[in-house]
């Protein structure tokens, strides 16, 4: 990109090293016609690949039907869409949200954009943990912020607590905490999360400045054996929590989520002017007119927990029988295998000669991993352990050759 032509800052995003490799993957790799080929089994990104619902699909034809003359204008927030949501955060989180602090956006892209910019001046840090969602980095420096970056533990997948503590500066603004986690599907216990709201509390006493935590949670409905999912926004008052429908709904390109407050942030009341003011000024961050009268109906329809848990039960048990070390996620429809080669990116080739599509775990900033969907149909499931057996034993042989 010519740094003549555009601001340092965009200079700067396209120049992060997840959204390069995202976007050298997506647009330039040939994946987007890879992916079309016949016989190609794709595992890469969390799209649908079962058809989408009846029942979605007229909840959606119905939004679109005019009711009255202002029915595509302007639309800040539609009452009965704020409040099924409000009731569902009430419902799933046992929290006693207020209607009046949840603001719909176009999905958890703004959310989290909006949150970072309502609280964060340009040069401010926010830590986050490796592996992340791959676009963290861009979206926390277009917001002018500082990425600052800390490893899980490897071996429990858990938030390393002693790491995000060191990363912590006077400078330090935000830490984003995303459970149940992509890629990893780990879900934070209540022991983590209390130690990690007593260390923000010391960090913030000792800096005189209060941090913020965003609590990225679009896969808080999907999890699995039963579990209780517990928010972090439970344990530390001074957090956000950014939704997306477009996981449980398996309809990522329809945008819809929300920006919510807990009852239990001081001074709420301060960022709800402020949170409408950075969604107008960035671009109109409010979801279709047409999504918001649809949400109260969308509310309605259930995640399939069962077939994704099976899906994943099948998944786990024929790689771990092939050689791979793979831990079974507790929440999200994703898998995160070590790869058997040190090389993960060449690993993911050897899947691409088998005709499999799979996300190298350098896109999440952590080598030596990589991503399966389980959005991928039960059948390219079944069709592809041999493909992924096959990988295996062919890279083993080479490393024996």
């Amino acid at each position: 990109m010519d740094a003549r032509l555009t601001s340092d800052r965009v200079v700067d995003v396209a120049a992060a090293t997840p959204f390069q490799l995202l976007y050298d993957f997506y647009r330039l790799s040939g994946y987007e016609q890879r992916r079309h080929e016949p016989g190609v089994l794709d595992f890469t990104f969390g799209d649908p690949h079962d058809p989408p619902s009846q029942a979605y699909v007229e909840i959606l034809r119905e939004s679109v039907v005019p009711q009255h003359e202002l029915w595509f204008a302007y639309n800040f927030g539609d009452a009965k869409a704020i409040e099924a949501a409000t009731e569902s955060l009430r419902r799933h989180l046992g929290i006693p949200f207020e209607a009046a602090d949840v603001h719909l956006t176009t999905g958890g892209f703004a959310a989290i954009s909006t949150a970072l910019k309502i609280v964060g001046d340009p040069g401010d840090e926010v830590v986050y943990s490796l592996p992340p969602w791959f676009l963290y980095e861009p979206i926390v420096l277009e917001s002018g912020m500082v990425p600052v970056k800390v490893s899980i533990d490897r071996e429990t997948l858990d938030l390393d607590l002693d790491a995000i503590a060191a990363a912590i500066t006077p400078r330090t603004r935000v830490v984003i905490v995303n459970s149940p986690n992509n890629p990893t599907g780990r879900i934070y216990p209540p022991s983590t999360l209390e130690r990690l709201a007593a260390i923000l509390d010391e960090a913030s006493e000792r800096n005189g400045r209060r941090i913020f935590l965003i609590s990225d949670e679009p896969y808080n409905r999907i999890v699995y054996d039963g579990a209780r999912f517990r928010s972090p926004v439970e344990f530390y008052p001074w957090s956000f929590l950014a939704y997306s429908y477009g996981k449980t709904l398996l309809s990522p390109g329809e945008r819809i989520g929300y920006l919510a407050v807990p009852p239990t942030m001081p001074g709420r009341e301060a960022f709800r002017d402020a949170i409408e003011t950075v969604q107008i000024s960035g671009g109109w961050l409010f979801p279709n007119a047409s999504m918001q009268y649809a949400l109260p109906k969308l509310e309605t329809l259930a995640f399939d927990i069962p077939l994704f848990q099976r899906k994943r039960d099948v998944m786990v048990a024929a790689l771990r029988e092939i050689g791979y070390r793979v831990a079974r996620p507790e929440g999200t429809f994703y898998l995160f295998p070590e790869s058997p080669l040190a090389d993960d990116v060449e690993f993911t080739r050897a899947l691409d000669q088998e005709g499999v599509l799979v996300l190298p775990g350098r896109m999440f900033e952590t080598p030596g991993f990589f991503r399966i969907s389980l959005t991928a149909t039960m059948e390219t499931i079944e069709a592809g352990l041999p493909r992924f057996a096959a990988a295996f034993s062919a890279v083993a042989a080479a490393a024996d050759a």
